[in-house]
């Protein structure tokens, strides 16, 4: 019984053992486009993570300093500043107080800046308090939530 070669000369010769040098340059080239991409988006993703995170935390801290100028009626004073650390990172406040335009109210507000990958950001919370109260029963309206990044 004879049996017919499968495997020829022929069919060795056409087999490639590699890839070829325009096949290695266009994969190069491929990941030259697609790796600075890919990094950037991770960075951009990230910056995202950490300025949610602290503007939540700077949020946290204005809400706090408006409540104690509503409860204990320091509204005379028309300007504070400080730094608050929470963790790791240092949370820079000013708390400031003005007349409001219309009735007997006091515009409260607390700017909170904190710092995200060599960038300052911000958060503002406004509030308004009536001043015709008693120290111990303040009122407080309205409070508004503002946020602004790199100063």
């Amino acid at each position: 019984m004879k049996f017919k070669r499968l495997i020829t000369t022929e069919y060795c010769a056409a087999k490639r053992n590699g890839f070829t040098l325009v096949e290695v340059l266009a994969a190069l080239v491929f990941m030259a486009i697609v790796i600075p991409v890919a990094i950037e988006a991770l960075r951009v993703a990230s910056l995202v993570g950490q300025v949610g995170h602290r503007k939540l935390v700077a949020t946290r801290i204005a809400e706090r300093l408006l409540n104690e100028v509503a409860v204990t009626g320091q509204t005379q004073i028309t300007s504070q500043k400080g730094v608050t650390s929470e963790g790791q990172q240092q949370f820079e406040w000013t708390l400031r107080s003005e007349p409001w335009n219309e009735d007997a109210m006091l515009l409260v507000s607390v700017d909170v800046v904190f710092p995200v990958q060599g960038k300052d950001y911000d958060v503002t919370l406004n509030t308004l308090i009536d001043n015709t109260t008693s120290i111990n029963s303040t009122n407080t309206t309205t409070t508004t939530t503002t946020t602004t990044s790199s100063r």
